[in-house]
């Protein structure tokens, strides 16, 4: 799947994230977390599996989490990259 245009998806509210995906020529992922010292490579690990699913290889992929859980990264990931890919 391809990224085409900007788009987001999420909330800032406690046991949420904010995701925004934009069209990039490499994949880039950063992270901001309340929990980042602690869960970084967790949240990391969902976004890429979540990627690896959805086939996308290239984007700039921007998430502020707030604590959310396993399913709401993903949820958030795919919603956000359907979005800005136009399906």
């Amino acid at each position: 799947m391809q990224i085409r245009r900007k788009a987001s998806a999420g909330t800032m509210q406690s046991s949420d994230l904010m995701v925004v995906v934009e069209p990039s020529d490499t994949l880039k992922v950063e992270i901001e977390s309340t929990v980042k010292k602690q869960y970084e490579h967790l949240i990391r690990a969902q976004i890429s599996s979540t990627l690896d699913e959805l086939a996308v290889s290239t984007g700039h992929i921007q998430v502020s989490d707030r604590g959310a859980l396993d399913y709401a990264i993903a949820a958030r990931v795919e919603t956000a990259i359907r979005r800005a890919s136009g399906e």
